[in-house]
């Protein structure tokens, strides 16, 4: 692709205003082989000759060497580096020196699964593998394929979420499988992380528990994108040790590597231009080239808007072009989700908007841009969706799009802070109490539990399981613990990828028909009465939000504008569980009680995101326990407060909004998994106090990893915050769009003197 040619075209455009703050210039990496320790089986090495899979890359030769010797395998590097050889040479080896040998492969996506399906039947077929060894399980298999998989499947390809709830609970039916397990590939580990990672490491475990019963000991290798913690976050994972492999040898062909900032639209500049209108203008004007694009969004409700954007751009400019952009999200039937990766596979699409379902592993071949509306919330995430374009080793081109968000800003305004920074943690906590009780019922169905199962769970296993009998979870006889009988398996009632375990269906009424389900955990904040619903590019308004029986009722809306809902949250200190001194404060961390309350939403205009209008909500609080971070405030900085007549209540208002949105850049989470409080008067503490903690029950690991990285946390805050154009505050800083208390008050001078107190910095 001819990048310097394209970017030129860009700035010629009418709409063209200096949003290019960067381009990084990637070179191109040659290859650097490595070696077996002995040589392969012949037919696996003609078969890998045959696709031109050979020479192995050291990375790829490394790994399989260590699963050959029995190691549980973690492999930690780029998109695009090969990473499938480095499970696959070691499984396809034992599937011919093991006749009975079977190996389960779980990836976090049905997109992925099919794509890995595809491309091992093209590589392993006839020659290794007949098309019946192979086969996914999934929610959309069909149920009289499900016996045949059962009986013939060598490699079962699966996601956790079926192996929860469709495997593990009916094992007997798997018994073939589970005798016979030598290998279990976790790949995309790295999207193993919060709520879902933690929920995830608890299925692995129980699946390990029922291999022991049926008397195998499964070998692990985890594949995952570059994190700060490879080796760690795979023995959390799967409660193993593991051998980590991060020498990537693979090439890659060069990138241009663009970040785009909306241009600020006002004199006081405090506003910027949409970063939605300006990755449509760019997807647009890539697709009018016939350059075949993926733009991914943050959101499912980004997807639809992003796309309807573009396919009005396209109405005015090139109409023949309409049908060769869709979008792409979680939600979807299945058989639209297939339609659309088989139309982007094959090349009759030329740009597809998507949420990150398309993020991870999936080959596309000639894909040559990427456009990322909004950073995507980490620097591993930022690179996995940047390297969608380019796999065939040809030069390539992606835009990182800001948005208002103080991160985005502070990465525009310090790029080189991206393009050399250390990636993040991931970041799981599988003992989480409320996660961990779920898996505990969910293994005392599938078998009772005895003492010897906390090598599986942990310390904290008993202290759990007497909580859960004296609610009647479980019942002891015999020395073992027992699922009560007559109660519906709960892994049913279990949803891995939140702490909720509940869904709401959305109801369409004009047609009597179930568009989609949502998470308990999102609803109030997506579906209440008010509020504008996107599906595949459609708007629908919600009418009715009914609690009783989890439903919002929609109906088909011709509307200009989307909804965001506004929330408030308040605290108790319930356990201060640690505390050190910083500089002239003291940080604690500990067990908090959460308020938190949407309590309306607004109205904003979907091009220009103006607010349209405000309605308040009452909806019941959501009431839960969570781990924070908290922190007093200087006397010194309270008294130059004082003196130069600012606001103490704005400011330590705006330290938390920035502090929130900044706190990502440390662990692999999103804005959305963090809340916060700040009050010049905290009941359980006497004083000035914020609160920032994880907005999951029982809570994940982001406090903690706050907590442990609280000096790095305050200077980025606080260069987020001097360093913005504005001059009272703005959403690129100290302003938060979910505030339920309307950004009010907000105090950016009174900030800078708190952080310049607790940094210890001259005024």
């Amino acid at each position: 692709m001819d990048t310097a040619g394209f970017l030129h075209h860009l700035t010629a455009q009418p709409e063209y205003s200096d949003q290019i703050a960067h381009i990084e210039h990637i070179p191109p990496r040659s290859a650097d082989c490595g070696e077996l320790e002995r040589p392969l089986i012949k037919k696996l090495q003609d078969c890998l000759d045959d696709n031109a899979l050979l020479p192995l890359y050291k990375h790829q030769a490394y790994a399989v060497n260590a699963a050959r010797v029995g190691a549980n395998v973690m492999v930690a590097t780029s998109s695009a580096s090969g990473k499938t050889l480095c499970y696959n040479v070691p499984i396809m080896e034992a599937l011919l020196t093991e006749k009975s040998s079977r190996a389960l492969y779980l990836f976090p996506t049905k997109a992925l699964a099919q794509d890995q399906l595809r491309k091992m039947r093209d590589q392993f077929c006839p020659d290794i593998l007949a098309s019946e060894d192979c086969a996914t399980f999934d929610g959309d298999t069909p149920q009289n394929e499900r016996f045949d998989i059962k009986k013939n499947a060598r490699i079962l390809i699966t996601n956790p979420d079926m192996l929860h709830i469709g495997i593990l609970p009916n094992h007997q039916s798997w018994s073939r499988l589970l005798r016979r397990l030598r290998y279990v590939v976790v790949d995309e580990a790295h999207m193993y992380r919060g709520v879902f990672g933690s929920h995830v490491a608890l299925v692995l475990r129980r699946l390990r528990r029922l291999c022991e019963i049926y008397g195998t000991w499964p070998q692990f290798i985890c594949c995952s994108a570059t994190i700060a913690n490879p080796g760690e976050h795979a023995e959390k994972l799967v409660g193993m040790p593991f051998t980590v492999v991060s020498n990537d040898g693979s090439p890659h062909g060069g990138k241009d590597f663009v970040f785009w900032n909306p241009p600020l639209i006002d004199e006081k500049k405090e506003s910027r231009r949409s970063a939605n209108s300006e990755a449509t203008f760019v997807f647009t004007e890539l697709v009018k080239k016939e350059i075949r694009t993926l733009t991914f969004t943050r959101t499912r409700r980004l997807t639809e808007l992003i796309y309807n954007y573009s396919r009005q751009n396209l109405r005015q400019t090139d109409r023949r072009l309409i049908d060769k952009i869709r979008p792409y999200r979680a939600g979807y039937l299945a058989k639209d989700r297939r339609k659309i990766e088989h139309e982007l596979f094959t090349g009759k699409l030329i740009g597809v908007v998507a949420t990150n379902a398309l993020e991870v592993g999936i080959d596309i071949g000639d894909l040559e841009a990427t456009v990322l509306t909004g950073y995507p919330g980490s620097v591993s995430s930022t690179w996995q969706q940047a390297g969608r374009s380019g796999r065939s080793k040809q030069k390539a081109l992606s835009f990182l799009i800001a948005t208002d968000n103080p991160l985005d800003q502070y990465f525009m305004r310090h790029p080189e802070n991206f393009f050399l920074r250390n990636f993040e943690n991931a970041l799981i906590n599988p003992e989480n109490h409320y996660i961990l009780q779920a898996h505990l019922a969910c293994s005392a169905w599938e078998k009772p539990l005895n003492e010897k199962d906390i090598v599986y769970f942990g310390q904290t296993m008993l202290q759990e399981i007497r909580d859960m009998e004296k609610h009647g979870l479980l019942k002891l006889r015999g020395g073992l613990w027992y699922f009560p009988p007559g109660i519906a398996y709960p892994a049913q009632a279990i949803n891995i990828r939140s702490t909720s375990g509940q869904n709401f269906s959305i109801f369409d009424t004009s047609t009597d028909s179930l568009l989609e389900t949502i998470e308990a955990s999102q609803a109030f904040f997506m579906v209440h009465t008010g509020a504008i619903f996107l599906h595949q590019g459609d708007n629908y308004l919600v009418t009715k939000l009914d609690l009783e029986s989890r439903t919002a009722y929609v109906e088909p809306a011709e509307v200009n504008y989307y909804t965001r809902a506004t929330e408030i949250s308040d605290l108790k200190i319930i356990d201060e569980q640690h505390r050190q001194t910083r500089g002239p404060t003291t940080v604690c961390l500990g067990e908090v009680e959460v308020n938190d309350s949407v309590i309306g939403y607004r109205r904003k205009s979907q091009l220009t995101e103006e607010i349209l209008g405000e309605e308040a909500l009452e909806l019941p609080p959501q009431i839960f326990t969570t781990i924070a971070l908290w922190f007093d405030l200087p006397q010194v900085a309270v008294s130059r407060i004082s003196k130069t007549g600012r606001d103490f209540a704005g400011g330590i208002h705006a330290v938390e909004h920035a502090a929130i949105s900044i706190l990502p850049l440390f662990a692999l989470c999103d804005r959305n998994d963090i809340g916060g409080v700040s009050t010049p008067f905290h009941a359980d503490t006497g004083k000035a106090q914020i609160f920032i903690f994880d907005a999951h029950p029982g809570g994940i690991g982001i406090a903690e990893k706050g907590f442990e990285l609280i000096n790095d946390l305050w200077q980025a805050t606080y260069r987020a915050i001097v360093e913005c154009p504005c001059q009272d505050g703005c959403p690129s800083c100290i302003q938060s769009p979910k505030c339920g208390n309307n950004n009010e008050p907000l105090d950016k001078k009174a900030a800078v003197i708190i952080l310049e107190e607790l940094l210890g910095k001259e005024s």
